[in-house]
Parts: C-alpha cells; sequence; structure tokens
C-alpha cells in the first residue's frame, strides 16, 4: 500500500520550452532503461526475494521509480508547453503529435512505444539483483548523455538529481545482494 504525496519528489521549473529536448528526455519515460521500465522491474521482482528486507527495499525502490517517471513527465510537459507548430515539427514530433497531441506517452527517444520485454523477472533473488544493479547503471549513463546534451539548468538540475538516485540505487541493491547471498550461505550449514 503507498500514500501518494501531491508533490514531486524534485521540483520541475522549466522556464522555456523546447521540444527539441522533450523528444530526447521522454527516453527516461517508456524506453528501455527508462523510468516505467525499473518500477515495473522492481514491483515485480520483489514477490520473489527471499528476506523481507530485499523484499522492502525492491517495493521502496519500485515507488521511487514512479515518482521519477512522474518527474520526467513533468519536464516533458514543460518543454513542450505552447510549443508552435513549427517548433513541433522542428523537433521530429510531429508524428508523435499526430498520435497523441502533446500528451506524454510511454516511448523511447525513437519513438518506440514501451514494452513489458524491457523488464527482467527471473525469479532468482541473486540474478534479479544483479540486474536491477545493472538497470541502476544503464540509467545512470543515459541520464549523463541527456545532461551532455542540455544547455538549460532548469533542465540538467532535475536530470542531475535522478543520475545520483540511480547511483543510491545500484548501491543499495549491492547491499540487498550482500544480505541474499548470505541469506542462501547460511540455509546451506549443517549443524
Amino acid at each position: 500500500m503507498w500514500i501518494y504525496e501531491k508533490k514531486l519528489e524534485y521540483p520541475i521549473s522549466i522556464k522555456r520550452s523546447n521540444p527539441k529536448l522533450a523528444k530526447i528526455i521522454i527516453e527516461q519515460y517508456g524506453g528501455p532503461d527508462g523510468e516505467l521500465a525499473a518500477s515495473m522491474r522492481y514491483l515485480s521482482q520483489k514477490f520473489t526475494m527471499v528476506t523481507p528486507e530485499a523484499r522492502a527495499l525492491l517495493n521502496d525502490i519500485g515507488t521511487e521509480e514512479l515518482a521519477h517517471l512522474e518527474m520526467i513527465g513533468a519536464m516533458v510537459t514543460q518543454l513542450t508547453q505552447n510549443a508552435t507548430r513549427k517548433e513541433i515539427m522542428d523537433a521530429g514530433l510531429d508524428p508523435n503529435y499526430v498520435n497523441h497531441g502533446l500528451a506524454i506517452y510511454p516511448q523511447s527517444a525513437a519513438g518506440i512505444p514501451w514494452t513489458a520485454s524491457y523488464i527482467q523477472s527471473k525469479g532468482d533473488p541473486v540474478s534479479d539483483l544483479y540486474e536491477d544493479m545493472a538497470a541502476e547503471e544503464k540509467a545512470r549513463s543515459t541520464y549523463e548523455y541527456l545532461i551532455d546534451l542540455m544547455d538549460d539548468p532548469d533542465v540538467i538540475e532535475p536530470l542531475r538529481f535522478l543520475r545520483e538516485r540511480e547511483i543510491v540505487h545500484t548501491q543499495r541493491f549491492g547491499e540487498a545482494l550482500r544480505y541474499v547471498k548470505e541469506y542462501f550461505d547460511s540455509k546451506r550449514m549443517f549443524y
């Protein structure tokens, strides 16, 4: 069960419309290494974790990823707000506009719709936690690439916040992996 706090985890206040940036930032909404895939991965994997701590961690981080999804959606919305016809077309968003207007749609920067095949849930806690650490590292590098392409501090700062959260998540999954391995090792001890 969750309690929804009606504010963003990090404030988004983009002053300048820029559909070109929106087109690439959407990657972290619906791309294979984005926030939607991460939240679905962790919230699915938690059910086969062997320790209460690992289950709780996957639930907490999966929920936080939903908050990050909301942040990315707010960024894309603000970057496309009041966009002109020419700006939409120059950014290459016209195919998206024809199908969705300026609504947020889960897709990659290349326009490929989100698919559940982006997530892994193997059912083996050790495999899943290694998958989770890799997923967080891929998301971190994507945020770094996005930051490299930005020039607007109103866009860069939330992206930096999100990148830092990916680093923290990698560390936390590493801790959970250690606990899960200890759990499995303790089950093999004979007295």
